[in-house]
């Protein structure tokens, strides 16, 4: 999820926004390939997310407005189905968490890499019984672990913080389609 460059897909373009994608794009090479994420009807629209799913309904459409200058009328910002899910867990804890993520930046050395496994171990030890995983701000909190992790060769510890993201998805209870980072 790193930006490498610049490529214009005017065909790609044309595919619209929904919260709730049925598509994703990925990158083989300097190729761009649509793939769908889950079942198509025939006649339903395709679709894509411009922007990170993993936030609550307000959030992404302040996101979406500010960057892409339109309002989402997709289902599930209509109904805010998931934002209850998302949002579970110690009010306190979460916010305590979410600005964590945001002070973060981009750690370029080793050291840099060292505080910020430091920093999400400690919140995350912190907020275990405060938190379930089904709250977005923990699981940006243990994928930014993750990022620390294999970005430090901890290449174990990275898949234990990877394989607890993947819970939520596993448990029926699934926050969003589409998991936008690749590791």
């Amino acid at each position: 999820m790193q930006d490498v460059g610049v490529g214009l897909y005017p065909s790609m373009s044309l595919v619209n926004h929904s919260c709730d994608p049925n598509c994703v794009i990925v990158f083989e090479g300097r190729q761009l390939l649509l793939r769908s994420v889950r079942e198509i009807q025939i006649g339903e629209e395709l679709t894509i997310s411009y922007i990170e799913s993993l936030m609550p309904s307000s959030e992404r459409q302040k996101h979406l407005k500010r960057q892409y200058c339109f309002e989402c009328n997709c289902l599930l910002c209509k109904t805010q189905e998931k934002d209850a899910d998302m949002l579970a867990g110690e009010e306190q804890a979460w916010k305590e968490i979410k600005d964590a993520v945001a002070k973060v930046g981009d750690p370029r050395s080793q050291e840099e890499w060292e505080q910020v496994l430091a920093m999400c171990q400690a919140l995350l030890n912190n907020n275990a019984d405060r938190l379930p995983d089904t709250n977005i701000y923990l699981l940006k909190m243990l994928d930014c672990a993750m990022d620390a992790c294999i970005n430090l060769r901890r290449w174990e510890e990275a898949l234990l913080y990877g394989n607890r993201t993947l819970k939520p998805y596993r448990s029926g209870k699934n926050i969003h389609t589409v998991l936008h980072r690749d590791h």
